[in-house]
C-alpha cells in the first residue's frame, strides 16, 4: 500500500525523471516533438524550475510505494480562490492501478484545505481519454485554445472543490 507525502527538496531529481518519463508518453502519441514543442512539460521541466516552485510554496506531492516514487502533481494557488492542477503524472509502467486517481483526489482535498474554490486543469485536447478520465472524477470540461508556440490543442477543464 503506497502513501501521499509532500516532496522534499531531495525528491526533486527523482520527481523531475517521472513527470518527464510521464509526459513523454502523451508526446510520442500525438506527435510532440522537442523542436515543435520546446515548452512541453516532457521537455521544459528541470530541477531548476520544480526547486523554483517549491521555493515559491507550491504544494508538491508524490505517491511513494516501498521507499520508490510511482507518481506526483502540484498545485499552483492564485488569488482568486482558484488553484491549477500541474503536471500530474504517473509512471507508464504503474498506470492503470489508482495511482492517478488517488493523486488526483488528494489534489482536491489539498485544494479545499487551501481554501481553492475551483480548480483548473489543462491537458492536451487531443488526448481523448485523459479527457473522460477527467471528467468520470468529476471535472467539467470548459473549452480549448489553440496556441502557435504548441502543435496541439490545449483542452480545460475545471473542478469545484467544495
Amino acid at each position: 500500500m503506497g502513501i501521499i507525502r509532500e516532496v522534499t527538496r531531495d525528491d526533486i531529481p527523482v520527481c523531475v525523471d517521472l513527470i518527464k518519463k510521464s509526459f513523454l508518453t502523451v508526446a510520442e502519441s500525438y506527435g510532440i516533438t522537442e523542436e515543435n514543442a520546446p515548452r512541453f512539460t516532457a521537455f521544459a521541466t528541470t530541477t531548476e524550475r520544480l526547486l523554483q516552485q517549491m521555493d515559491e510554496g507550491r504544494p508538491m506531492y508524490l505517491y511513494e510505494e516501498d521507499g520508490r516514487i510511482y507518481g506526483y502533481y502540484s498545485l499552483f494557488i492564485t488569488d482568486n480562490d482558484e488553484c491549477e492542477l500541474n503536471n500530474l503524472a504517473v509512471l507508464p509502467d504503474f498506470r492503470h492501478k489508482g495511482i492517478g486517481k488517488k493523486l488526483l483526489e488528494h489534489s482536491y482535498k489539498t485544494a479545499r484545505e487551501k481554501g481553492c474554490k475551483l480548480m483548473n486543469i489543462g491537458i492536451v485536447e487531443e488526448n481523448q481519454p485523459l479527457r473522460k478520465w477527467y471528467e468520470a472524477n468529476g471535472a467539467v470540461h470548459v473549452g480549448t485554445k489553440k496556441f502557435d508556440f504548441f502543435p496541439f490543442t490545449c483542452g480545460y477543464l475545471t473542478k469545484e472543490i467544495k
